[in-house]
C-alpha cells in the first residue's frame, strides 16, 4: 500500500464527481446540490489523502525516550 492507493481513490473520487453532474437533474435547484456534493466529496478526499500520506511518510521521525545509554 503506497502512493498508488491515493491515485486510485482519486480516480474513484473523480468518477463520483462526474456522476454527481448528472444525478441532480430533477431537483429544484440542481446547481446548488451539484456544487455541494462535488465540494464535499473533494474535501473528504483531500483530508483522507493528506492524512494517509502524512502517516506513510512522516516529516518528523519519532524518538524513543526509554532507551538506555550504555557507557
Amino acid at each position: 500500500m503506497g502512493g498508488a492507493l491515493v491515485f486510485w481513490v482519486g480516480v474513484v473520487t473523480v468518477g463520483i464527481c462526474l456522476g454527481a453532474l448528472f444525478a441532480f437533474k430533477g431537483m429544484t435547484d440542481p446547481t446548488l446540490w451539484r456544487t455541494c456534493s462535488i465540494l464535499s466529496v473533494t474535501c473528504c478526499y483531500l483530508m483522507w489523502a493528506i492524512t494517509y500520506l502524512a502517516q506513510l511518510h512522516p516529516l518528523i521521525i519519532p524518538k524513543r525516550d526509554d532507551l538506555r545509554i550504555d557507557l
